[in-house]
């Protein structure tokens, strides 16, 4: 069996253990824990690489910009 759980560190917490523990009971399981980068997820398609790198130009030349009056949200 190959799960994934995506948490915050601060999400871990003895019901989550407890969790762990009655879906894998007896069987030895190898926990890795490393550090999410968004940006390396957010760049590993070309199509939306591309996008973010198009709306990154579009900020530092201020075209294309799609501005927010916050008192009329309210």
């Amino acid at each position: 069996m190959y799960t994934v759980y995506r948490l915050k560190a601060n999400e871990i917490d003895q019901r989550f253990i407890d969790g762990l523990k009655a879906t894998f009971q007896d069987r030895e399981i190898e926990i890795v824990v490393y550090e999410v980068d968004e940006t390396a997820y957010l760049m590993a398609s070309e199509a939306n690489r591309n996008r973010l790198l198009q709306a990154i130009e579009n900020i530092h030349n201020r075209t294309n910009l799609v501005e927010v009056d916050l008192d009329k949200l309210g």
